[in-house]
C-alpha cells in the first residue's frame, strides 16, 4: 500500500490500493487507514462524499481493486491516545464466544443484539471488539449476521483466507459456503423439506429503515426448510440457504405464512406477544449453525459448528 503525496487541501492522502487488497470493501480499508477513528465517524466520511475512488464518490460497500487511488480527507481525534474501547465484559464475552481458532481463521458465536460491525450510532461492533482483544493480529470480516441473529460468525487472519472465503460467496450467490441454521417458525410447517424459490429485493421504509420483500425484481434466493420437531404448536426448524441475501430467511418464513418467532420486522406481533408471556422469548430466534466450505481449492474442508444460544434453547424447553 502506497501513500501518495499529499492531495490539495491541508492533510487529505491519497492511497494506492496493494493488489493483495483486491475486493475488500472501503469501510474496512478506511479502518486500517484511520487509525482509532470510531466507526460511526468512517460511515459520516463515507456519507458526505469526502471519500473517493479514483475520483468518484464512494459508498460503504464499494470494493476495492488493485492500483484504486483512494482520497482519505483528513481526521482528527479529541485524543488519539484514548480513542475508545469496548467495555471489559463485552471482551471477556467475545473471548468466550469464540468456538474454533487456527492460523487463517476465527470463528465466533455472535451473542444476539452485537452488530457484526459498528456503523451509525454503533462504536462497537462484533469485529471491533476482536481487534481491540487482538491487537496485535490483523482481523476481517468474511462475512456478516444480522444484528438479532446469534451464532456463527467467521473472521479471517490472514488476507489470502479472506480473499478466498469471498470468492466462495460470491460464487453463485454465495453457494460456495454451506450455511444452516436453526429456528422456530410461527404455525405448524408441512412435513418434508420445503423450498422457498423466491427472489429478494430491498427496498426502503420512511426512515430510511431496510425491508425486504419478495419481488420479481429482486435477486435470486433460495432457502430450503425443514422441521426437526413440533413445539407448542410452532415449528422448530433446521434452514439451509444457498444464497445469502439481506434477511433472507426472515423474509421467506413470511412469504410462506410462517414467520420467525419473535421477529419484530416480519413477524405476527400477536403471536410474538404470546411467546414472550409463554417461554420469555424476547428476540428474534434465529441462530446460524453451521458452516461448511474448503479452501486451497478444496483441498483443506471446514465444518464449523455453534451451539444453540441457552436463551433460545430456554425458550424451546418451555413450549414443552
Amino acid at each position: 500500500m502506497t501513500t501518495a503525496a499529499n492531495g490539495p487541501g491541508n492533510g487529505v492522502r491519497l492511497v494506492q490500493v496493494d493488489p493483495d487488497r483486491a475486493g475488500q470493501r472501503i469501510d474496512n480499508f478506511l479502518t486500517t487507514q484511520l487509525k482509532g477513528a470510531p466507526r460511526s465517524l468512517i460511515y459520516r466520511l463515507l456519507r458526505t462524499g469526502q471519500v473517493r475512488i479514483n475520483g468518484k464518490r464512494a459508498k460503504p460497500e464499494s470494493r476495492l481493486e488493485g492500483g484504486d487511488q483512494v482520497r482519505i480527507p483528513p481526521v482528527r481525534l479529541d485524543h488519539p491516545g484514548d480513542a475508545r474501547t469496548p467495555p471489559a465484559g463485552l471482551l471477556a464475552k467475545l473471548e468466550a464466544a469464540i468456538v474454533f481458532e487456527d492460523a487463517r481463521l476465527l470463528a465466533l458465536n455472535k451473542p444476539s443484539g452485537l452488530a457484526s460491525h459498528g456503523g451509525s450510532g454503533i462504536d462497537f461492533g462484533a469485529i471491533e471488539s476482536l481487534r481491540a482483544l487482538r491487537p496485535n493480529q490483523k482481523l476481517e470480516l468474511v462475512h456478516r449476521l444480522d444484528r438479532d441473529t446469534s451464532g456463527l460468525l467467521v473472521i479471517a487472519k490472514k488476507r489470502a483466507a479472506l480473499v478466498e472465503l469471498q470468492a466462495l460467496l460470491r460464487e453463485d450467490g454465495g453457494s460456495g459456503m454451506n450455511k444452516r441454521y436453526l429456528t422456530l417458525l410461527s404455525g405448524r410447517l408441512p412435513d418434508g423439506v420445503i423450498t422457498v424459490d423466491a427472489p429478494l429485493h430491498i427496498g426502503l421504509r420512511q426512515g430510511g429503515e431496510r425491508h425486504v420483500q419478495v419481488n420479481p425484481q429482486g435477486k435470486p434466493s433460495i432457502s430450503h426448510f425443514q422441521v426437526l420437531e413440533r413445539r407448542g404448536g410452532h415449528s422448530y426448524c433446521q434452514v439451509r440457504i444457498e444464497t445469502g441475501r439481506t434477511h433472507q430467511i426472515r423474509a421467506h418464513a413470511r412469504h410462506i405464512g410462517h414467520p420467525v418467532a419473535g421477529d419484530d420486522k416480519y413477524g405476527d406481533e400477536a403471536i410474538n406477544r404470546r411467546l414472550r408471556e409463554q417461554t420469555g422469548l424476547r428476540r428474534l430466534f434465529l441462530h446460524a449453525a453451521s458452516l461448511e466450505f474448503t479452501l486451497d481449492a478444496g483441498a483443506t474442508p471446514y465444518l464449523l459448528n455453534a451451539p444453540l444460544a441457552p436463551d433460545l434453547g430456554q425458550a424451546l424447553d418451555r413450549l414443552g
